[in-house]
């Protein structure tokens, strides 16, 4: 059941992507006169600090390898991968926050972010264990390993599979991008990112004003009115901001794992004061205010209806933070 509560915000993830469907050299820098050539001197002391660099960055990348194997519960990487394959958008977005980048070989079809990722057709949802063989990884990175086809297939060829399922909390997710850090040799970076976040939440957390009563919220998953209450990772961002999240007691006992499906009844009785929905299926705000009785609700009424990216949304990674500004930002204008 619990590795079913973890896999129903990543399906409801699918559904929403799947429903939008010159010369290089520079001059040295010389002191004084810029036509005078540097003498044997300089040349020699610029040709030691450079040696003392290399053998700096040597020494570290070995004492980096040095620090292998390591387990990550109960996943064991023998060594310093150099050959990362992420089917996990969340995880490719943290792999190369916290310095891993050159280190990733492929990711799926729908790590598209950052830029520079190598994005290739892998699927994570229907993962084919030849096609991702193919990159010739030595650690596969994923959120979605159906009947542990790739865990059980890449043991066989003694390659590690890290499993990292949707995140609960955010406190849970921070973990995980911990454990790339280990994973990968990148444990410093991963603690960077962490403190980053952290300080950066608590900030943007601060603009918020002490005394308001909590704005009444509606966060859309889909327009069939699925809905994430405090209990889910995407809630727990809500609840962070103060707010009164309306799909909390349409699921009290959890039942429907803090993801339930409201009614427009529902909705309209709950009389949000913020919807806030994905772009995932081309709506427009006005798209959303047009529907039966919508037009009556505190929000449609105050113009308070956020279109909102349904990749920073759903996912776990460093964009976290982005997504709790955007939802600060909108309370503190329907407050104003």
């Amino acid at each position: 059941m619990q590795r079913l509560a973890r896999l129903i915000p990543a399906l409801l993830a699918l559904a929403a992507v799947a429903a939008a469907c010159g010369g290089t050299d520079s001059p040295a820098a010389v002191t004084g006169d810029p036509t005078t050539a540097p003498t044997a001197a300089e040349t020699t002391t610029t040709e030691a600090e450079t040696t003392t660099t290399e053998a700096e960055t040597t020494t570290t990348e070995a004492e980096v390898a040095e620090g292998f194997p390591v387990d990550i519960n109960g996943v064991v990487v023998p060594d310093l991968p150099e050959r990362i394959v992420s089917l996990s958008p969340s995880a490719t977005e943290t792999l190369f926050a916290i310095g891993a980048g050159d280190q990733v070989v492929a990711v799926d079809s729908f790590s598209y972010f950052p830029a520079e990722a190598p994005v290739t057709d892998l699927s994570a949802f229907e993962p084919n264990l030849e096609a991702v063989a193919a990159f010739d990884p030595d650690l596969v990175v994923t959120s979605f390993d159906p009947d542990n086809l790739l865990t059980d297939g890449f043991a066989e060829l003694g390659v590690p599979v890290l499993v990292q399922f949707s995140a609960f909390s955010i406190e849970d997710a921070y973990s995980q991008m911990e454990n790339l850090g280990l994973a990968t040799g990148n444990a410093d970076g991963a603690a960077d990112l962490v403190a980053r976040m952290r300080a950066d939440i608590e900030t943007i957390a601060a603009t918020l004003p002490d005394d308001a009563e909590p704005v009444r919220v509606y966060h859309e998953l889909d327009p069939t009115f699925f809905s994430a209450t405090s209990a889910t990772f995407i809630g727990e961002i809500y609840a962070l901001a103060g707010v009164e999240n309306i799909a909390d007691a349409a699921d009290p006992d959890g039942e429907a794992f803090g993801f339930p499906q409201l009614s427009a009844e529902y909705i309209l009785t709950a009389d949000p004061e913020l919807i806030v929905y994905t772009d995932a299926y081309g709506e427009t705000p006005d798209d959303v205010i047009a529907r039966p009785g919508f037009e009556a609700l505190t929000a449609s009424t105050n113009g308070d209806v956020l279109e909102v990216s349904s990749d920073i949304s759903s996912r776990w990674g460093p964009r976290i933070v982005d997504f709790f500004e955007t939802i600060v930002k909108a309370l503190v204008d329907v407050r104003s």
